[in-house]
C-alpha cells in the first residue's frame, strides 16, 4: 500500500531537473606549503599555511600559474609580518585571510589588469 502512495511522488521528483550552474569552479593550490618563522622575540613561533585561490575564470588559471612566484613572494612577505597573538583568534585569522585575497588581487591586477581570483582559501593554517 505505501509503495501505490509513493509512486507517484517519485515519478514526479524524477521527471523535475534542477538548474546546475554551467561555469565550474576552479582552485589553485599554492604548492608547496608555506613555512616560516612569526612574530619577534626570544622564542621561535613557525607558521604553516596552505593557500587555495578560486580563479575567476577558467582561463585565468594558466595566468595565476604564470604568476606563481610572485603571488608566493606577495603572500611569504605577509605572513612574515604576522605574531602569534595575530591569529591567536578566528577574527585574526580572518583579517589575515582578507589582507591576502586583497594584496594577491592588487598583484594580479597591477600584471594583468584584472583580478582574475575572486577568492583566497587558508585550507590549513598552524602556529606553534
Amino acid at each position: 500500500m505505501r509503495l501505490r502512495t509513493l509512486a507517484p511522488a517519485l515519478l514526479l521528483f524524477a521527471g523535475l531537473q534542477l538548474p546546475i550552474s554551467a561555469q565550474a569552479v576552479e582552485y589553485v593550490e599554492l604548492t608547496p606549503s608555506f613555512v616560516g618563522t612569526i612574530g619577534p622575540g626570544p622564542r621561535i613561533q613557525y607558521l604553516r599555511v596552505d593557500v587555495a585561490l578560486r580563479a575567476s575564470s577558467t582561463e585565468a588559471v594558466s595566468r595565476i600559474e604564470h604568476h606563481d612566484p610572485l603571488i608566493r613572494n606577495t603572500l611569504v612577505s605577509l605572513f612574515a609580518r604576522q605574531t602569534a597573538e595575530d591569529l591567536a583568534s578566528m577574527q585574526g585569522k580572518e583579517a589575515l585571510r582578507s589582507e591576502a585575497l586583497a594584496e594577491v588581487q592588487a598583484v594580479l591586477e597591477a600584471e594583468e589588469g584584472q583580478q582574475l581570483i575572486s577568492d583566497l582559501l587558508f585550507t590549513n593554517l598552524l602556529t606553534q
